[in-house]
């Protein structure tokens, strides 16, 4: 089943636009985490971490959903399939896992958001889940261009039910004739 071409540039369109909306928003994450990490002023600490929690889940969770309904959508309408080429099976594995892995991550931010908010955060406190908030934004970070790469350079490789495709969509395109010949075992070897 594939779109129409109007339908389809829309729906690539709201993919595009939601995955590099997620990926700024990962950009946007990365930076309050560095700033809530080093920042000398307790204001900009607790600022940070307060600003991280709403950033997550007012922009990172609702982007990383619709990049994944989105890019199904997409994947499906469209000549590409959803399980023609490993490229697009890797894409929906990378955003499965990372939007998972956000939705986890959500704890962390909301248990250090919730004690800049109490004014109780400062330099050394829960310092071992800043540095993870950090490492996890650098992580989300390379994944997710990761994933754009993929979509860019569409790397070769069918999967066994492309191939399979592949083969049936050209044996219906064959002549009559041939297709008969090759049925009964006829065909020149």
């Amino acid at each position: 089943m594939t779109m129409n071409p109007r339908l389809r540039r829309l729906a690539l369109t709201a993919h595009v636009t939601s995955s590099v909306g997620w990926l700024g928003a990962v950009a946007v994450f990365l930076a309050l985490a560095i700033a809530g990490l080093t920042s000398e002023s307790a204001q900009t600490v607790r600022g940070a971490y307060l600003a991280m929690e709403v950033t997550g889940w007012f922009v990172l969770v609702p982007l990383s959903f619709a990049s994944l309904l989105t890019g199904l959508v997409q994947s499906l309408g469209s000549a590409w399939g959803l399980f023609r080429h490993y490229w697009v099976l890797f894409k929906l594995l990378i955003n499965v896992v990372a939007t998972v892995l956000l939705l986890v991550h959500m704890q962390v931010i909301g248990h250090v958001a919730d004690a800049a908010a109490d004014a109780s955060l400062s330099g050394g406190d829960l310092f071992g889940m800043r540095v993870q908030l950090l490492a996890d934004a650098a992580a989300a970070l390379l994944i997710l261009v990761v994933a754009v790469t993929l979509s860019v350079y569409k790397p070769k490789g069918l999967t066994r039910y492309g191939w399979r495709r592949q083969r049936e969509s050209r044996a219906g395109q064959q002549p009559a004739a041939v297709r008969n010949d090759r049925a009964a075992g006829l065909g020149a070897r």
